[in-house]
Order: structure tokens, then C-alpha cells, then sequence
């Protein structure tokens, strides 16, 4: 049985990790220490779990509970750190992505990864959708031949969206951005279709939606005067998790989760572009809207000998069918159908699966499912590099960012 230990103590870290040690992977994991910043979340974050050891700082769990594999998930710009402690300290790790958030931390925790000789996974949950997971098999089949070019685009709804504009994640420098933040999901799952690594990059990115767009707005939802007008008011007041977790600990660190999406402090984008040039000429077009009346995703992929559509629908009045379809059409447009069924669960079922493949010993893994820091770096790079290519208005070479030749 592994035992581990987990640094950050918010919705992801508790509803991902967590309890799901505690109560349904407990035969072949055990959780053994917490730390957060905000020692309040993870008092509460204890008690969900049992009465885990709470400890007073990261190197205090490190050397009072010795796990077997530390588990990162704090804000986005803290992994580098808490990684390569963990490392140093002679721990494997597992993070939640993005790995990191630009190219100098990435390149510090692969050169930490090297010098100590333990390992970095990344939890890249999109991979184990039943699915994405079925475009992998047929690509890998060759169905529609070599692929070529790949179209794939990300709509974030009105709800899901406008929450990354009243969290931390606002922050440019607390995120990278939803190009790295949110985006490096679906570049991973790009990378990973492929069995390639991007080289180029070049994007269009700005705010069309949120931000200082409307003059009725305030600080936070909880004190706005514009509560019964605006459509985007959050009560956190009425979500017992929020309630507890951040509401009722803010007075230990300062953290505001409701703070408005049309605030003038907003730094990251809401509407992205992107061309992204791989390995052998492929080619991807890229976007992201944050502000959709619908949630889901389309991808076109064209290879040699086909065409493959995929749509997925999350949320409006095409989310609620069983199965979900993928139309794969040959050159002479004859078409084969396949229906997925959606499954129970977090992220269509996706989390169960990775965390049966992170906590119970021996899984199969035909796919390539499990994410190194290799496919960390690449991912995160694609991301990171769109945003200089935004900032500069320039083309911007991955290896600009990363050494490519051979392990990052």
C-alpha cells in the first residue's frame, strides 16, 4: 500500500484526491498528511478525510509523515516549488495540471526531475473519457489514415467560464492564463492523438467579454449592489462548500472566491486563436471562448484516408443524450458511426479511471494514458508559448522554450 501526502486543500485537491483515498481507493492508498497555506481549509479538509495529520508547513509533512508519493495541488504558480522540494527531498510526485505555468519553471522541474532521479506524473484526466479515449484506438488503427491537420474547439459557458474570472485564476501570473491553465488539457489530448510534439505556435488572444466591460459592477458578488440585477451574481453564502472552505477561511490568508468578472484587475484572455505546427507537418487550429451559451467541444481531424467529426455538448439542449457519437467517413464519403455511452462520474466518468491508475498497483495502460513530465512540458509549452506569441505578434519555436532533442 502507497501512502501519500497532499499539498493544497481546495475543491480540486478534496474532490479529486482527497476523499477519494480516504473512502474508495483506502485498500491500496493511504493518506497521510495535509498542508495548505490556509490552515483552516485544511483543518476542514482533515476532518472530511477522517482526522488526516495536519502539518504547519510542507518540509514539516515531508520529513513528519515520509509519504511514498507527494500529491501537488495548489494555485497553478506554486507547483515548481512544491514539486521540486518534493523531489529534492527524494519524493515522487504527483501533480495537478498544468505542470507549471512557463517555460523557466518547467525547465526547473525537468532539471530536478533529472538530477534526483525520481519521477513527476501529471494528472491529465481528459485522457481516460471513454471518449477521447476511442479517437486514440481508431487513430492508432489508422482509420482515417495519417493524420494531417486537426480543428478543435473549446466552448466554456456562462457558468463554468465566468468562474475563472472570479477566482485566482484571473491572475496572469497566478495561472498563465486559461491557454495554460484550461487550454493545456486539450493540447495534451492533441499531443497524445498524435504521438507528436509541437514545434510553432502563433495566436491571437484578448478580452471581449469579462473584465472592466460594464460599469455596473463592485469587488465581490457577496457586497455588490448590482446582486439582483446581474447575471453573473455568485451567493456563496448558499454553497455549503464554499460556504466553509472559503467564505468561513478567508480570514486566514485573504483569498476572495467571488470576486466580479467585470473587475479591472483581470489579466488573462477570454477569447483565443491559435496555429500550432507539429511534428512531420501537422497542422492545429486552436480556440478557446470562456463566455459560450453552451459548454462542449468539436474536433475535425483529417487524415489521409478520411475524416473524423467528434462533438461533445455538456451543457444546453444537446447535452443530455446517453451516448455521445463520432462520425469517421472514408474518401468517398462513406461514413461508420460510433456511440460512446457517457458514464457516471466526474469529468464523464474520466476520474474514477485515473485515479484507479494512480492508486491501485499494476494497472494496463495499452493507451499511453498515464502522463509523464514530458508530456507536461509539451502541453503547458504549446500554452506558453501563445502567450508571447499575443504579447510579441510573432511566430514563437517550442524549442525556444524547452530543450526538444532527446528528454525535455
Amino acid at each position: 500500500m502507497k501512502s501519500y501526502a497532499i499539498v493544497g486543500a481546495g475543491a480540486r485537491a478534496r474532490y479529486m484526491f482527497a476523499k477519494p483515498i480516504a473512502f474508495q481507493w483506502h485498500a491500496t492508498a493511504r493518506l497521510v498528511g495535509i498542508y495548505d497555506i490556509n490552515p483552516a481549509r485544511a483543518n476542514l479538509l482533515s476532518q472530511e478525510c477522517g482526522g488526516i495529520p495536519v502539518y504547519d508547513s510542507f518540509d514539516a509533512m515531508l520529513s513528519g509523515s515520509r509519504p511514498d508519493v507527494v500529491i501537488v495541488a495548489t494555485v497553478d504558480s506554486s507547483h515548481h516549488e512544491y514539486i521540486i522540494r518534493a523531489l529534492e527531498s527524494g519524493f515522487d510526485c504527483i501533480t495537478e495540471k498544468p505542470m507549471t505555468i512557463d517555460a523557466e519553471k518547467c525547465r526547473a522541474i525537468l532539471e530536478a526531475e533529472r538530477r534526483t532521479g525520481k519521477k513527476v506524473r501529471v494528472t491529465f484526466n481528459a485522457r481516460f473519457n471513454p471518449y477521447t479515449a476511442r479517437i486514440k484506438e481508431l487513430l492508432n488503427k489508422g482509420a482515417i489514415g495519417d493524420v494531417t491537420h486537426i480543428h478543435f474547439e473549446w466552448n466554456l459557458d456562462h457558468s463554468h467560464g465566468a468562474d475563472y474570472f472570479r477566482r485566482w485564476h484571473r491572475r496572469m501570473e497566478n495561472s498563465g492564463g486559461l491557454l495554460v491553465h484550461k487550454s493545456t488539457h486539450h493540447f495534451d489530448l492533441i499531443n497524445w492523438w498524435l504521438g507528436k510534439e509541437p514545434e510553432e505556435v502563433f495566436a491571437y488572444g484578448r478580452r471581449a467579454f469579462y473584465g472592466a466591460t460594464r460599469e455596473e459592477r463592485g469587488e465581490r458578488c457577496l457586497t455588490c449592489a448590482y446582486q439582483s440585477t446581474c447575471e453573473f451574481y455568485y451567493d456563496m453564502e448558499s454553497d455549503q462548500f464554499a460556504n466553509s472552505y472559503y467564505l468561513g477561511a478567508e480570514q486566514e490568508d485573504g483569498y476572495v472566491r467571488d470576486q466580479c468578472v467585470f473587475g479591472d484587475d483581470i489579466t488573462i484572455y477570454d477569447s483565443m486563436s491559435l496555429n500550432v505546427r507539429y511534428e512531420d507537418a501537422v497542422t492545429l487550429n486552436y480556440s478557446l471562448i470562456a463566455y459560450s451559451p453552451y459548454e462542449g467541444w468539436r474536433a475535425v481531424i483529417h487524415g489521409t484516408k478520411g475524416r473524423m467529426e467528434a462533438e461533445v455538448y455538456t451543457s444546453g439542449e444537446r447535452a443530455g443524450k446517453p451516448f455521445q457519437q463520432l462520425h469517421v467517413y472514408d474518401h468517398r464519403g462513406n461514413v461508420e458511426i460510433h456511440r460512446i455511452k457517457k458514464l457516471e462520474g466526474g469529468h464523464g466518468g474520466s476520474d474514477v479511471k485515473l485515479q484507479r491508475m494512480m492508486f491501485v498497483p499494476d494497472q494496463p495502460d495499452p493507451l499511453g494514458q498515464q502522463a509523464d513530465s514530458r508530456a507536461g512540458a509539451m502541453s503547458l509549452a504549446v500554452g506558453v508559448a501563445a502567450n508571447l506569441s499575443i504579447s510579441n505578434n510573432r511566430h514563437v519555436r517550442i524549442g525556444e522554450l524547452l530543450v526538444v532533442d532527446g528528454p525535455c
